[in-house]
């Protein structure tokens, strides 16, 4: 896990960050990186198909995966929106010797109580509270509320506009739609939406979720 403080970094400790994916969600990582380390870092996108390569997305270089040697100063991020995607890249990767970093916006505003995985990403306009564990490859997307508390899973993806209450567990591999809102549970008794899980777009969550379900409407119900 890494600390919020070491994010924010003048000089990042690696000079090339790949980003595996060169659609919508790889185009925001690499404005971010330039938003959060300017020209510190270099962006270079991975596809692992060569019907996806192009010269430069965004000024960007785009490679094959299969033709790139990871290095001490280079890091990773996996910029796709399918969890399952996500797990197998990012493990695809880590087994060529890719290390992974989480990337914070610098218009995330956070607390020093925080702790964010490898590979997670946090968009800007976002607020992150106190206490909370963001797991590994993460995507939290632009204009999310976390309030206190809080525990998300590992490759489990935050859509824009989610606003989550205090005392609440999301598990591993759930969707989060966009503009969907989950109430508060307790400290004794959170509110678990559990693994794999989908909450969709603009749905209102005030019990917890079974694994594997299908969430929707205001307030949410079980549609499979």
């Amino acid at each position: 896990m890494t600390s919020p403080n070491s994010l924010h970094q003048d000089v990042p400790a690696f000079e090339t960050l790949f980003v595996f994916g060169a659609g919508g969600s790889g185009r925001e990582v690499a404005w971010l990186v330039e938003q959060t380390w300017g020209d510190r870092v270099r962006v270079r996108f991975l596809v692992d198909d060569p019907r996806y390569l192009s010269s430069r997305v965004n000024g960007c270089e785009v490679t094959l995966l299969s033709d790139v040697t990871f290095d001490p100063a280079a890091r990773f991020v996996v910029a796709l929106g399918d969890s399952a995607a996500r797990r197998r890249v990012a493990e695809a990767i880590r087994a060529l010797g890719g290390r992974a970093t989480a990337i914070v916006h610098p218009r995330v505003e956070m607390s020093r109580w925080v702790e964010i995985g490898e590979g997670s990403i946090v968009c800007a306009g976002t607020v992150v509270t106190t206490n909370i564990r963001i797991g590994c490859h993460v995507h939290v997307n632009v204009g999310c509320t976390l309030s206190h508390d809080v525990v998300i899973g590992d490759f489990a993806t935050i859509s824009p506009g989610v606003h989550v209450a205090g005392h609440v567990r999301i598990g591993q591999d759930v969707f989060v739609g966009t503009g969907a809102t989950i109430i508060n549970g307790s400290a004794g008794a959170p509110l678990v939406i559990g693994d794999g899980a989908i909450v969709a777009a603009g749905a209102c969550v005030i019990t917890p979720v079974e694994a594997g379900a299908f969430v929707a409407g205001v307030p949410a119900v079980r549609k499979r």
